[in-house]
């Protein structure tokens, strides 16, 4: 708490109160209340959030405020300290850093304003092929639709860009949709404005998905409302069910081709605390994959739906022959310049292909988000075509 005040008082207050004295001063007083209705509008979202709850409206309010505003404050501010420091040598030097603090602070509010408007919709479909000595031969061309981190609370009821999305995928014509968790984000009840347009996605193998974290719906204040940790994911993996969808809680599906198998299995959420661990992948893989490298089934090719990556390193790899997992949570926190993120920080595998031996992990960007805002991170459908090497 003292850390998330601090913040709020660094990137909201201290930077509006230096300002409006530095530059403000002998302003018209029109002009001084606008300065600090940005502010305001952020600081009221919190009051809100405490006094009424959770809202994925007001959390995408106060981030807006935030990017747009107080941020590129935050950044100006900090530049025209340096600036005034400068003057004390050379105002020509104080002023040039000055107006490089506007460009730099101007830039930040774009890049913002571009990532809530038109960043988080600006769908792409990556194509990834990966290749596999023990690939059945009968299955090789095999492609699997790989979505992740819908977050359909973060869009109301408007259903036009996820209409946008199962067209996508269903112009793939895959062979099978995995969707490695988090479609909802504090509620299983705003799934169902969703539910008919993404019972429209079409494989030939159908349609197969596991939990995230918040699909136990235990954030906005609901950790108390269940009885068990489980109670809200159940009733979210319902609701996925009468769209059609294959939930694999701790359970397998197994696909057959000219005498040749393989096993998707999936898992409930497993990874880094403090989100919820639930999986059991012993359970899961019971009489089709080895674990603790015991019991191996070499003949059936198996593929890991577990939506969080550091289950990968954690479990994966050290207990089993599993030869491939697909994950999502990241986001690749929805902001990425060239091939850096801020997830790099708290993931080692947070976007993209990764191999140890002949084990590989692939994680999803994902296409949502708990804000409607990305930047350098399209939100994504992974195309996956397995082959036999």
């Amino acid at each position: 708490m003292l850390l998330f005040i601090s913040l709020i008082l660094l990137l909201f207050i201290v930077p509006d109160l230096y300002l409006s004295v530095a530059y403000l001063r002998h302003a018209p007083m029109i002009w001084r209340l606008l300065f600090f209705v940005p502010t305001l509008l952020g600081l009221g979202t919190l009051v809100g959030t405490r006094f009424f709850g959770f809202s994925n409206g007001l959390t995408a309010l106060f981030m807006a405020m935030l990017l747009c505003f107080a941020l590129p404050k935050s950044v100006f501010a900090l530049i025209s300290l340096v600036a005034k420091f400068l003057g004390i040598w050379s105002a020509n030097v104080s002023t040039a850093t000055t107006i490089v603090g506007i460009v730099v602070a101007g830039g930040v509010s774009l890049m913002a304003l571009y990532g809530l408007t038109f960043g988080w919709r600006n769908l792409e479909t990556k194509h990834v092929d990966l290749y596999f000595d023990n690939f059945p031969a009968s299955f090789d061309g095999y492609r699997i639709a790989h979505l992740s981190d819908l977050h359909v609370g973060t869009y109301g009821k408007g259903t036009r860009f996820l209409e946008k999305v199962v067209r996508a995928v269903n112009d793939e014509n895959p062979d099978l949709v995995a969707f490695t968790g988090d479609i909802v984000n504090t509620e299983p009840e705003e799934l169902r404005p969703f539910q008919a347009v993404l019972s429209r996605l079409s494989a030939a193998d159908g349609v197969v998905s596991v939990l995230g974290n918040h699909d136990y719906c235990l954030y906005g204040g609901n950790a108390d409302r269940w009885s068990d940790v489980r109670e809200g994911g159940l009733a979210v993996a319902d609701l996925e069910r009468a769209m059609g969808w294959g939930v694999l809680m701790n359970e397998a599906k197994v696909l057959c081709r000219e005498g040749e198998r393989i096993a998707v299995v999936g898992v409930e959420n497993t990874g880094k605390p403090p989100f919820p661990q639930i999986g059991d992948l012993k359970t899961a893989v019971n009489g089709i994959t080895g674990y603790d490298t015991i019991l191996c089934q070499p003949d059936i090719f198996t593929i890991l739906l577990s939506h969080d990556p550091s289950h990968w390193r954690m479990e994966v790899l050290p207990k089993t022959h599993i030869p491939l997992m697909l994950s999502g949570h990241t986001h690749a926190a929805q902001f990425k310049i060239g091939h850096w993120s801020p997830s790099k920080w708290l993931y080692k595998e947070w976007s993209g292909q990764y191999q140890e031996d002949n084990q590989q992990l692939y994680v999803s960007e994902g296409i949502g988000g708990t804000l409607p805002f990305r930047f350098g991170t399209r939100p994504q459908i992974i195309l996956v075509t397995l082959h036999r090497k």
